[in-house]
C-alpha cells in the first residue's frame, strides 16, 4: 500500500511538472496573456482587459521568452509588422517593462502631429468625427472626449480619442523620421498615451513581443476578487473574444 501511494504522489509531481513546462512552451512560442492597466489605449482597450498577444505573428526575438533571456540577438522566423497592428513590446529605456500601443509608423516613414491629425510621408491621414467617447481614467475620473475614425495609408482604420481637441502638447510635433529596423508606436487615446512622440522613441523590431489579438476578459474594477456576488455587473460580457482591431 505505500508503494502506491508514493507512487502516486510520484505520478501527480510528474503531472504538474509536465503542465507547467507545457505552459512555459505555449507562452514562449505561441499566445502569452497581458492585462491593460492604463487608459493610454482607449477606446480599442479599456482598463480591465485581458487579452491574448500571438507570439509567433512576428517571429521570436530574446524579449519571447521568459525574462527576455539572451541567447541570442535579433530576430528568428522574422515577419515584417503592419502598420495598424496594436502590439506589445518591451520599452526600450526599460525592457522590464512592457508597453501596448499602435504600430503607426515603419521604417523609412515621416510621422508628424499637426494640430491632432496624424501626418504620414507629409499626407495626412483622414478622420472621421463620430460621437463623443465617455470613460474612465485610472483614478476613476469621468472623461468626455471627441472620437474619431482615422484610417491609415493602407486602408485599415481604428478609432482614437481627441481629448484635449486637438489642443493637446502632442497634438503639435516635429517631424520624426523612422529609422531602419524600428517602429513609431502611439495611443489610440492620443493626448493621454505616453508613446513614440516624447517619452517612448522608437521601438527596435527586437522589442516587439507579439500582437495583440483576442479579448479574453473585461472587468470594470468593480468587484474584488472575493466578492463573487458582484461578478456578474462586473464582468463587461459585450467585450468577451473580441478581436483586436
Amino acid at each position: 500500500m505505500q508503494k502506491k501511494k508514493t507512487g502516486g504522489f510520484g505520478e501527480t509531481i510528474r503531472t504538474v511538472i509536465y503542465a507547467v513546462l507545457i505552459a512555459i512552451v505555449i507562452r514562449t512560442v505561441a499566445f502569452e496573456p497581458f492585462n491593460i492597466p492604463s487608459a493610454s489605449m482607449v477606446p480599442t482597450l479599456l482598463i480591465g482587459d485581458y487579452l491574448f498577444v500571438s507570439k509567433f505573428s512576428y517571429g521570436y526575438s530574446r524579449h519571447s521568452l521568459p525574462f527576455s533571456f539572451p541567447p541570442f540577438s535579433g530576430r528568428i522566423l522574422a515577419s515584417e509588422p503592419e502598420r495598424g497592428d496594436v502590439a506589445v513590446f518591451k520599452l526600450p529605456s526599460d525592457p522590464s517593462v512592457d508597453y501596448i500601443k499602435r504600430i503607426i509608423g515603419l521604417p523609412g516613414d515621416r510621422i508628424q502631429m499637426v494640430g491632432g491629425v496624424l501626418h504620414i510621408n507629409g499626407r495626412p491621414a483622414p478622420r472621421e468625427r463620430l460621437q463623443d467617447a465617455v470613460w474612465h481614467d485610472q483614478a476613476g475620473s469621468v472623461h468626455r472626449s471627441p472620437r474619431y475614425r482615422e484610417t491609415l495609408p493602407n486602408g485599415r482604420s481604428h478609432v482614437i480619442l481627441e481629448d484635449r481637441r486637438d489642443t493637446g502638447p502632442l497634438d503639435d510635433t516635429r517631424e520624426f523620421t523612422v529609422p531602419e529596423g524600428h517602429y513609431f508606436m502611439m495611443g489610440d487615446n492620443r493626448d493621454n498615451s505616453a508613446d513614440s512622440r516624447a517619452d517612448v522613441g522608437f521601438v527596435p523590431f527586437e522589442n516587439l513581443v507579439g500582437r495583440a489579438d483576442l479579448l479574453f476578459f473585461s472587468t470594470d474594477g468593480s468587484a474584488a476578487l472575493w466578492e463573487v456576488w458582484k461578478w456578474p455587473l462586473a464582468i463587461r460580457v459585450d467585450r468577451l473574444f473580441n478581436t483586436v482591431e
